[in-house]
């Protein structure tokens, strides 16, 4: 850089520190370039030398730029608003931010956001009016729906307003979603089946709930093909996911079933806690007389007694990756990124599902006897 450019730099960022924030005014000063060349290069557009756009950059980083969400609003005509909402349980009070895996979807999305210059709102999951009603007056630029339902009208009424929607969970039919991340939920349940038989289950159970989401419906497939290969009469009880009430009523019931089984899988928050106050007051013992697996997010499962495995869904890789999809539909980017990405799970292995072998007695060495 030359000696005056170098003038241009330290002037620019005196004025800045001196005013609270540099402008875009100050980045074209500093860099000897036009202001149409500093928008262009911070915004990936225009037809500019990779070193240029370098330098823009460099030069912005180093006055801590950054750009005004009014400029753009004014500039692009969009709000920088991008909407989070869940809306399967329609009209139901499910406060999906309550349950570990949304607010670690939530938290991580509104990170990837804030990254990209975008803010996320929070949306109310209602069916009482359209979206369109309930909506608008917050200027969206695009939406993430988590789970939609099949035949999702919020998601269809989005798509007709002509915004981009990227949904976490893979859609159901034609539902007309921009883009979708999800995990591979068929090879999850089968994978954390067959570790349950490994570890000597017999008759293995199963807590799934009675709506038309994807993830409910692939998990509660997966598991009857999986006792249609190996010939195990399926077990299982359904009930609303939104209420808490009905799963402890749910997980009751199946424990009291005749042919109740020895180990259960259960799809939701807090089916684990459930499980583990049925067994008790029935007198089976975790895990000698029955093994238990949870789908969750939550960390109270690593200090129960004993401690619950859970098969983890990774939301915060899932709620960056929705984040990324639908700010570059809305800004028009083409990348390299699949318009459908599936993150693996984990199942985090603990005490509940790891049967104890057989005690051995063994009688400590005899003395001999003193004559």
């Amino acid at each position: 850089m030359t000696a005056a450019g170098k003038h241009q730099v330290s002037r620019a960022q005196t004025r800045g520190n001196r005013q609270g924030r540099a402008g875009i005014r100050d980045v074209a000063a500093a860099a000897g370039v036009s202001i149409t060349t500093v928008s262009d290069a911070l915004n990936g557009k225009g037809r500019l030398p990779d070193a240029t756009r370098r330098h823009v950059r460099e030069v912005a980083d180093r006055l801590g730029y950054r750009p005004s969400a009014a400029a753009r609003t004014l500039r692009t005509g969009k709000s920088g608003l991008i909407g989070l909402t869940v809306t399967t349980y329609g009209d139901e009070p499910f406060t999906f931010t309550e349950f570990a895996y949304f607010a670690e979807m939530a938290r991580a999305a509104t990170s990837a956001a804030l990254a990209r210059g975008y803010a996320l709102v929070i949306l109310p999951a209602t069916s009482r009016r359209s979206p369109a009603d309930v909506w608008s007056n917050v200027a969206l630029d695009g939406t993430v729906v988590i789970d939609p339902s099949d035949h999702d009208p919020v998601v269809t009424e989005l798509v007709r307003q002509g915004l981009p929607v990227v949904s976490d969970g893979r859609p159901a039919g034609t539902l007309p979603v921009t883009a979708w991340v999800d995990n591979d939920h068929e090879a999850a349940v089968l994978g954390l089946l067959d570790h349950l038989a490994e570890a000597g289950a017999r008759r293995i159970g199963l807590l799934t709930g009675t709506t038309t989401d994807t993830y409910t419906r692939l998990s509660t497939t997966a598991y009857l093909n999986w006792c249609a290969r190996v010939g195990q009469d399926p077990v299982y009880e359904a009930y609303p996911a939104h209420d808490p009430c009905a799963g402890a009523v749910a997980a009751d019931r199946l424990l009291a079933r005749p042919d109740r089984p020895d180990a259960v899988y259960g799809l939701f928050d807090p089916n684990g806690t459930d499980l583990l106050a049925a067994a008790r007051r029935y007198g089976l013992r975790v895990p000698d007389d029955l093994l238990l697996v949870c789908c969750s997010e939550s960390t109270v499962y690593a200090t129960t007694e004993p401690p619950i495995t859970t098969l983890s869904l990774k939301p915060r890789r899932i709620g960056t990756a929705v984040v990324q999809l639908l700010i570059d539909a809305i800004e028009g980017i083409e990348h390299d990124r699949p318009l459908e990405q599936v993150i693996p799970t984990e199942l985090i292995v603990r005490t509940s599902s790891q049967r104890r072998p057989p005690r051995t007695t063994v009688s400590p060495p005899r003395q001999p006897r003193q004559e």
